[in-house]
């Protein structure tokens, strides 16, 4: 048990040095929780060891904040209050964490990291223009898909810079995605056509339950509040336009949703920021079963993942900057595999940097 616990405080503070840019608050905290065993090991009620991410811990603390946001720890975060305090939050967080502990213990044990970022789609959209260009409608499955919001892309507004506005057919969106976009990056004139849309989640988030619900806006770091945004406005979507979301595993499941997907339309696999959570053996486990639907049937798997953090995927040869996301397309067409790496992007979709010529990036 101490060796878990020496390894969380480990894992904090090489959150807080990571995260120092990008999320000032949870940084500040976490440098604080790696030198506190008793807050640190919190996180320990998830028996599972490759669950226990800090990413997880906050959450499940800003869950309870949520939930009722008079606490003091509360004045903190952006997520809600316009004019957070900039002292140091320590003291206040420590306390709230211990005096709520049984909740927080529960959350973490039950609870999974959900992907709720639809600001992703904007990097997906050039590629599935170009797909939808060579082979018709497009038939989604988006695997690691929580609450199944990536599944709307073509309801949501874009707003790239420099370049081109992307609505749909009834007007501009609730969902409204900034994206800068390099010159190379071939924006479509229009959103592609999506005959159908399918999800598959381990734990699958139903948007229609307040607490689910919460729990994804818990997820989304406090600093972001453009992010709390749009995942509201994501979640009203989703809300009119129910989606198919399908309890089940990764590796176990994919293939038969695959070829599910592939009777409504051309199948296109997503991923983003999910296939870094499995192992390596599964990973590897995870494109034979992409290979044995694609010696069936042509099929496409456009991904957005870290080579870093998930070697085994086919990344193209030597990918540069392996710490970065990179937006890669994967085409069985006839049997054959194709890889062409397209992007390297945000994990966001705040910006995205075209690798190739912006006429045709597939091989």
């Amino acid at each position: 048990m101490s060796e878990d616990l020496d390894g969380l405080q480990a894992l904090f503070a090489d959150f807080g040095q990571d995260m120092t840019n990008t999320a000032p608050l949870y940084a500040w905290l976490a440098r604080s929780v790696a030198q506190d065993p008793e807050v640190a090991g919190l996180l320990l009620a998830n028996d599972n060891a490759e669950l226990r991410v800090c990413a997880l811990f906050f959450a499940a603390v800003h869950n309870e904040i949520l939930i009722d946001p008079s606490v003091p720890i509360a004045s903190y975060y952006r997520s809600v209050t316009a004019k957070p305090r900039d002292d140091d939050p320590w003291p206040t967080f420590r306390e709230f964490c211990l005096e709520r502990s049984t909740s927080i213990r529960r959350t973490i044990a039950t609870r999974t990291t959900q992907t709720n970022e639809i600001g992703r789609c904007a990097l997906f959209l050039p590629a599935l223009g170009i797909v939808a260009d060579e082979v018709g409608p497009l038939s989604l499955l988006d695997v690691g898909t929580s609450a199944g919001l990536n599944l709307n892309l073509d309801r949501y507004s874009y707003r790239y810079q420099p370049g081109s506005d992307l609505d749909p057919s009834a007007g501009v969106s609730a969902a409204v995605l900034p994206c800068e976009a390099n010159a190379a990056t071939p924006i479509p004139p229009a959103l592609p056509t999506i005959a159908a849309r399918r999800g598959l989640d381990q734990s699958p988030v139903d948007v229609r339950d307040p607490a689910q619900a919460r729990w994804l806006q818990a997820c989304v770091w406090p600093e972001k509040p453009e992010r709390f945004t749009r995942l509201a406005a994501a979640l009203e979507i989703s809300r009119g336009h129910p989606l198919a979301v399908f309890a089940g595993d990764a590796i176990a499941d994919v293939a038969a949703q695959a070829r599910e997907a592939a009777s409504e339309g051309h199948p296109v696999v997503l991923n983003s920021w999910v296939l870094n959570y499995l192992s390596g053996a599964q990973r590897n486990a995870y494109l034979e079963q992409l290979d044995l639907v694609g010696a069936e049937l042509d099929l496409t798997w456009l991904f957005a993942e870290s080579p870093k953090l998930a070697p085994e995927l086919p990344f193209g040869s030597d990918p540069d900057k392996p710490e970065a996301t990179h937006l890669v397309l994967v085409c069985w067409r006839s049997s054959v595999r194709s890889v062409e790496p397209l992007a390297i992007c945000h994990p966001h979709g705040a910006w995205i940097s075209w690798r190739g010529s912006s006429e045709s990036p597939i091989a």
